[in-house]
C-alpha cells in the first residue's frame, strides 16, 4: 500500500511539474496569439523561419522536457532559482515580441533569457546531470530564437 501511494505522489510530482511548464508556454501563447494575423504575418521573416506548427510543436516538447527537468531537480532538491527565473523570462520574451511588439526590447531580454537557461544547467549539473542535459535543446532552440528574433528586427 506504502509503496502505491509513494508511486503516485512522484507521478503527481511529475504531472505538476510537466504541468506548470506547460501552463508557461500557455501564458506566453495569449501574447502570441493574439499578434500572429494581424502584425506577425505581416513582418519579413528570413526564409528558413519554419512555419508556426513547427514552432509550436517545438515549444510544447521543450516545456515537457522543461517539466521532466524541474521534476528531476525537485526530488534531488535542487536550489530553482535559476529555474523559476527562466521560465519567467521565457513568458516575458512572448510578451515583449508579440504583446508589445517590440523585436528590439525582445532581442534584449533573450539575451538575460539565454543566461538564466544557462545558470539553470549550471545550477542543475553537480546534482541532477539529466535535468541539466534535458535542457541542451532548450538552450539551441533559444539560440535559434535569437537568430530570428535578430533577423526579423533587422528586416523590419
Amino acid at each position: 500500500m506504502k509503496r502505491k501511494l509513494f508511486k503516485s505522489l512522484h507521478l503527481g510530482k511529475l504531472a505538476l511539474s510537466i504541468g506548470i511548464c506547460q501552463l508557461a508556454g500557455i501564458v506566453g501563447s495569449v501574447a502570441t496569439n493574439s499578434a500572429l494575423v494581424d502584425w506577425y504575418s505581416t513582418l519579413n521573416k528570413p526564409s528558413f523561419t519554419p512555419p508556426g506548427y513547427v514552432i509550436g510543436a517545438i515549444w510544447v516538447t521543450l516545456f515537457f522536457l522543461m517539466g521532466i527537468a524541474l521534476y528531476l531537480a525537485w526530488e534531488k532538491k535542487v536550489k530553482l532559482t535559476w529555474f523559476w527565473f527562466q521560465l519567467g523570462l521565457n513568458i516575458l520574451w512572448s510578451f515583449l515580441f508579440f504583446g508589445f511588439r517590440a523585436p528590439s526590447w525582445a532581442l534584449l531580454e533573450i539575451f538575460f533569457l539565454w543566461i538564466a537557461i544557462l545558470g539553470t544547467i549550471i545550477s542543475f549539473w553537480p546534482k541532477v546531470k539529466a535535468a541539466s542535459i534535458l535542457l541542451f535543446p532548450y538552450l539551441a532552440w533559444v539560440t535559434i530564437a535569437a537568430g530570428l528574433n535578430y533577423l526579423i528586427m533587422s528586416l523590419n
